[in-house]
């Protein structure tokens, strides 16, 4: 947790801030111990199907740019797509080493909370 203090016209505020890590990224929930708890079935489940690991919207917005296509080789904290929302451009960052097997978006295109925007193998 880090402490800040965050002035909004004239007032200032107090507040707390927890940094997640890259899986958070992926699957946004509003406390830790779930967050934690779906990142790891997430993890499970892609490799037990065989099938890659979503990377998902943390929040609705609009597509600025696609970063990555169809059987590249990406690293972990690689920028694969980024999203505009409330005025603010959020860089999608892959959670793990992996290559793309599909991008599900693309520039310009509205995406909600949890949608699909590539998936890794």
């Amino acid at each position: 947790m880090k402490n800040l203090r965050i002035t909004v016209n004239g007032v200032a505020y107090d507040v707390q801030v927890e940094e997640l890590g890259a899986d958070a990224v992926a699957a946004p929930a509003p406390a830790a111990a779930p967050a934690k708890a779906a990142a790891s079935a997430k993890k499970a489940a892609p490799k037990a199907a065989g099938a890659g690991e979503k990377v998902a919207a943390p929040m609705p917005g609009t597509i600025v740019s696609v970063n990555v296509s169809d059987g590249q080789s990406v690293k972990k904290g690689d920028v694969l797509v980024v999203l505009e929302a409330m005025k603010m451009e959020n860089e999608i960052k892959a959670p793990n080493d992996g290559t793309i097997t599909s991008v599900a978006v693309s520039k310009g295109e509205s995406v909600d909370t949890g949608a699909t925007l590539v998936t890794l193998a």
